[in-house]
């Protein structure tokens, strides 16, 4: 069982365990095995991989064993996407302005077996590059920003197809039927990390203007650039973020100050994937560059970029809203980890 992503049967317990609060091992057999295909041997396996990834805490031995959720962090707590998105977006309790108090937990956001798996995967990424033959590395490379190019495009509602991406990308044809713009956000992308590579090492430390720089290739051509200074909404959210240009300024800086102290690489990724989305410091293109920017972190420490390939895009849409609303970071730092399982399986293989 991989013990970073949560499977059905996971969930199953975690609901449960929110809702009745710690349970008994005899508690769960009752609500979880009588469910067709479950046995007691595949719910000790699931509790013990819950245990593990720090999601679930057990206490006692034996039959008096019990199992809570872990609560240490109350952004990471447990949130079923479906039971929230049944609440109508009016009816919901939620942050409706944008929260500064969520950097009081914004730290040690990783179980100790997600970040062997991090280090695992920058083992594995260092050692491909050592080993690969360069045009297979520069093959893969190109993979790579094909399919994330398409993807992140993708969640942004673009319609081009991953064939119709790698044609553009690769011999600059646009594919008919498509708005021009949609062309111009893919290859945008792929400008922008060609610019990760090739200043890999600025991004070790933050500057200000490397996130706004890194938001100009991204929406070159598409929308103004520069912070915005007119107010935005958020579709499917009744979220705001902050409206006055000088705020917004100053809350991008508190952020890039924030990551520059983070100490561990994969944390400030994720900090910045979330954060910058839920700043929306920029007219358009805020997600992109937080995901760009993410990867441009991965890059200049060494660590598997993701792609995004695999992502289910409503399951994303709806992960960063739950952070926009309640601060809860527990689906979307899923995703994150997903992402890294299918970055390891699928590139750079040696």
């Amino acid at each position: 069982m991989n013990d970073t992503i949560v499977n059905s049967r996971q969930e199953q317990i975690l609901k449960l365990l929110k809702e009745k609060g710690r349970l008994s091992r005899s508690d769960l057999n009752g609500q979880i095995i009588s469910k067709k295909g479950n046995s007691r041997i595949t719910l000790n396996r699931d509790l013990g991989g819950l245990v593990m990834a720090g999601y679930v805490v057990a206490e006692g031995k034996g039959r008096a064993t019990t199992y809570g959720l872990v609560t240490k962090n109350p952004l990471l707590g447990y949130l079923d996407l479906i039971s929230y998105f049944e609440i109508d977006q009016e009816k919901r309790k939620v942050k409706k302005s944008f929260n500064s108090e969520v950097y009081k937990n914004l730290a040690n956001l990783f179980s100790k077996q997600e970040t062997e798996l991090w280090e695992k995967g920058k083992n594995r990424f260092r050692e491909a590059e050592k080993r690969l033959d360069p045009s297979i590395y520069k093959r893969e490379l190109e993979r790579f920003v094909i399919e994330l190019s398409w993807k992140s495009s993708q969640i942004e509602g673009n319609t081009y197809s991953l064939i119709e991406t790698e044609t553009l990308i690769k011999q600059n044809i646009k594919a008919y039927g498509h708005p021009e713009e949609e062309a111009v956000m893919i290859l945008n992308h792929k400008d922008a990390f060609e610019m990760i590579l090739d200043k890999k090492e600025t991004f070790r430390k933050l500057d200000f203007y490397d996130v706004v720089r890194l938001h100009n290739v991204l929406t070159k051509g598409m929308v103004t650039s520069g912070v915005r200074s007119q107010k935005v909404r958020i579709t499917g959210t009744v979220y705001e973020p902050l409206s006055d240009k000088h705020e917004l300024e100053n809350a991008l800086k508190q952020l890039v100050k924030y990551v520059n102290v983070t100490e561990y690489p994969p944390e400030k990724a994720l900090v910045l994937a979330a954060m910058i989305a839920y700043l929306q410091p920029f007219a358009d293109g805020n997600k992109r560059t937080a995901r760009m920017l993410a990867n441009a972190v991965f890059i200049a420490h060494g660590y598997f970029p993701l792609s995004y390939r695999n992502v289910d895009i409503n399951e994303y849409r709806s992960a960063m809203i739950v952070f926009y609303e309640t601060n809860n970071l527990f689906n979307f730092k899923r995703i994150f980890m997903n992402q890294l399982e299918f970055a390891m399986g699928n590139y750079f293989q040696q």
